[in-house]
């Protein structure tokens, strides 16, 4: 099997097992403490056998995803404010062209210097 596919395989499973456990971590999470809050007359006691994850409070599941984006949007913010701030300006067409113009002249000095 070629690197490329392991690689594909790793990522499938993972992205896959990632979101079982994130399934179970939000939903899971939140069915459980309406069971705990409500007690045995919630319409939620249907679902007491979806499993949740124990020690992670489940309103963790949609802070730390949308904190992440946070954080991505700022840091290609931040890298688009480098760029720009370190980035020269560009040459004016005018000069570009005057540049052109001038090594063309020169190959072409060079090249009748060289025919002589």
């Amino acid at each position: 099997m070629s690197k490329d596919k392991i690689i594909g395989a790793v990522i499938l499973f993972g992205a896959g097992a990632l979101l079982v456990f994130y399934s179970f971590w939000l939903v899971g999470g939140y069915i459980h403490e309406q069971i705990d809050l409500n007690g045995a007359s919630s319409w939620w006691n249907w679902a007491w056998w979806f499993p949740s994850i124990p020690g992670l409070p489940w309103q963790l599941a949609v802070i730390l995803p949308m904190w992440l984006v946070a954080i991505l949007v700022l840091a290609i913010a931040i890298w688009i404010g480098y760029s720009m701030l370190t980035t020269p300006p560009p040459v004016p067409l005018e000069e570009l062209e005057e540049e052109l113009e001038a090594e063309e002249k020169k190959k072409e000095e060079k090249k009748d210097d060289a025919k002589k």
